[in-house]
């Protein structure tokens, strides 16, 4: 299994982009996917960088109806129409958050022009894809629930309410006997979703690839900083390796990765592992 981080909020060096999103390149034995396509098709030139087709990809997963995973599938599709984009149904919606403007909300959702495109993979939670391939979702736990999921909301019927996230979705891909899980933001939270996964597979995933959703625009105060350690000490208790970035924030990471030591690494664009 070989995983390239195309973009991500960070850059390995200066020969790549660094841009707030997520996507990465998934090359297994028998599939290349997608998951996410970052912001921007600014992605799409860190793939060129790297020396990467993305058109090999067969399919995208969308980890959430977020416009920072999703930027780029519009321009991708451009390139490479007929390719599939799987995601919830519930991933099109009108999602939102507080604008700079008082009282106004500004749209962080998909691109609008997407849900009428024949290319869109409605599902309705976790489904198997594939021989070795499935998605992961309808995670309903709140163990350490990202405290900064409450700005991220939903527009319905004029009412503006709390995001609870049932749009978001992991890909889970085993390969010579290791099971990789992928996610976006783990905004159910990174503890909620490796639950549902022993639920569903048994076990833990011997990789995850994920932002924890951490990340605060001022210093983490001293719940926060607890949740944080609090989610560390959980992690600790599995065997499994854990690459996160994009939404965790520098300042959790660096609490994250004094737990962890050598059981976590950074994410950044350029990125290429071999596993």
């Amino acid at each position: 299994m070989r995983v390239t981080v195309l973009m991500e909020d960070t850059a390995v060096n200066e020969s790549c982009i660094a841009e707030h999103g997520l996507s990465l390149f998934i090359e297994g034995q028998k599939h290349t996917y997608l998951l996410d396509t970052g912001a921007t098709e600014k992605t799409w030139e860190n793939a060129h960088r790297l020396g990467i087709d993305p058109g090999k990809a067969e399919a995208i997963f969308l980890s959430h109806g977020h416009l920072d995973h999703s930027g780029g599938i519009v321009s991708f599709l451009e390139k490479h129409p007929g390719t599939k984009v799987y995601l919830q149904k519930t991933a099109g919606l009108d999602y939102v958050t507080p604008a700079q403007e008082p009282g106004k909300m500004r749209y962080i959702g998909i691109d609008p022009s997407l849900p009428a495109r024949e290319e869109m993979v409605w599902l309705d939670g976790s489904t198997k894809i594939d021989d070795g391939v499935y998605i992961l979702s309808g995670v309903t736990g709140r163990r350490c629930w990202p405290k900064g999921n409450l700005t991220l909301k939903i527009r319905r019927n004029g009412e503006i309410l709390q995001d609870t996230f049932d749009h978001e979705q992991s890909l889970v891909m085993e390969e010579d006997g290791k099971r990789f899980l992928f996610s976006g933001c783990a905004h159910n939270g990174i503890l909620n979703i490796l639950d549902a996964f022993r639920e569903q597979f048994g076990g833990e995933p011997d990789y995850v690839f994920t932002g924890f959703h951490m990340m605060k625009k001022t210093p983490l105060n001293e719940e926060e900083k607890k949740d944080v350690l609090d989610t560390a000490e959980e992690l600790m208790k599995t065997k499994t390796i854990f690459y996160s970035g994009h939404c965790t924030g520098e300042e959790a990471y660096d609490l994250l990765k004094e737990a962890m030591g050598e059981r976590l690494f950074h994410m950044r664009s350029g990125l290429q592992l071999d596993l």
